[in-house]
């Protein structure tokens, strides 16, 4: 049975309880790495700064402690070729979160700026 890292355990911490729930749920049966939980103010200005954030600190679903938003993708991954398995993370995430009735949104749904390894908290769950 897969299991996260001490990196991803940490980053995870930071996020919102269910966040974690689900994502504790969700590497039960598929490996997957935290890139990211929280996010201060200088990694923030930074993934605004290349191009990998829309939002300045503190406006970002990362911003806030606990994290409203996690960063994730399947272990291992190739970010230069891998955008099925990363497809397939997003409906585990997604299937999981459901079963779960924790209410998410996947970044790759975003129209203009897809952002394929976030997923977030809807408003109406917090």
């Amino acid at each position: 049975m897969p299991e996260f890292s001490q990196s991803s355990k940490d980053k995870l911490a930071t996020c919102h309880p269910k966040l974690q729930q689900l994502f504790h749920e969700a590497i039960q049966t598929m490996d997957m790495t935290i890139v990211t939980g929280y996010r201060g103010q200088v990694e923030q200005d930074q993934a605004f700064a290349d191009g990998r954030s829309k939002l300045q600190f503190p406006h970002g679903k990362h911003n806030q402690m606990p994290s409203l938003a996690v960063d994730a993708c399947p272990f291992p991954y190739d970010w230069s070729t891998d955008q099925p398995p990363i497809k397939l993370l997003a409906e585990h995430i997604k299937a999981t979160a459901q079963r779960l009735g924790v209410d998410i949104t996947w970044g790759g749904d975003w129209v203009g700026f897809p952002d394929t390894d976030h997923f977030q908290l809807d408003f109406k769950t917090c």
